[in-house]
This record gives structure tokens, C-alpha cells and sequence, in this order.
């Protein structure tokens, strides 16, 4: 019962000490605190460091997806506009076949469409 009051009393007066060593303006960031702590201290930076590097990384990689999803974009644009361009010379030149085939005497008009009203 005794030993339990002197661990209590030593606690509390390291506590007391502690306490009364920064309200005097003693700062517990001494050099016994760093050679005490050396190991831990290390390990937080390393981890701090681990940290900053991974969100550089995660930084990286984001905006070359970002650039990757633009160069998609513009290229699924090409290849619509080349099958549209294509398509549609597919389909002149099978006209032209038919017309051909069927011996029907159509050609392309060599003027524009107009047309005719009343005045």
C-alpha cells in the first residue's frame, strides 16, 4: 500500500515538474527530450516524408489520366469524323455502281439545285 502512495507521489511530482518547467518558460523540446525520443522522431519523419512523396505521385499520375482521357476524347473524334467521311464515300460510289448496273442515264448535276417560284 505504501509502494502504490510513492508511485502516485513520484507521478504526480513528475507531472508537477513538468508542468512547472514550461509555466517558468523551460521548454520540454530539450536535447534529452531528442535523445530520448531520437528513434520516434525519426520514424515520424519518415513517414511525413513516405506521405509527401506519395501525394506528388498521386498528383502525377491524376493529371497524366487526365491528359490521357483528352487525347482519347480526341481521338474517338477523328475516328467518328473518318468512318462519317468514309461512309458516305461508300455510299456515293455504290450509287454510282447501281446507276451504272441498270444502265439508267443519271449523272452528278454540274450546277446547284435552284428554285422556282411565283411572282
Amino acid at each position: 500500500m505504501a509502494s502504490d502512495y510513492n508511485n502516485k507521489k513520484k507521478h504526480a511530482s513528475k507531472a508537477s515538474q513538468t508542468m512547472n518547467g514550461l509555466l517558468l518558460g523551460r521548454s520540454f523540446l530539450s536535447l534529452e527530450f531528442f535523445k530520448r525520443n531520437f528513434l520516434f522522431i525519426i520514424f515520424i519523419t519518415g513517414l511525413m516524408l513516405m506521405y509527401i512523396g506519395n501525394k506528388f505521385e498521386c498528383q502525377s499520375k491524376m493529371q497524366e489520366v487526365m491528359n490521357l482521357k483528352t487525347e482519347l476524347d480526341n481521338a474517338k473524334t477523328d475516328c467518328v469524323n473518318a468512318s462519317a467521311k468514309y461512309n458516305s464515300m461508300i455510299r456515293e460510289s455504290q450509287m454510282k455502281a447501281y446507276v451504272d448496273t441498270m444502265h439508267i442515264d443519271l449523272s452528278n448535276p454540274e450546277c446547284p439545285p435552284y428554285y422556282l417560284s411565283k411572282k
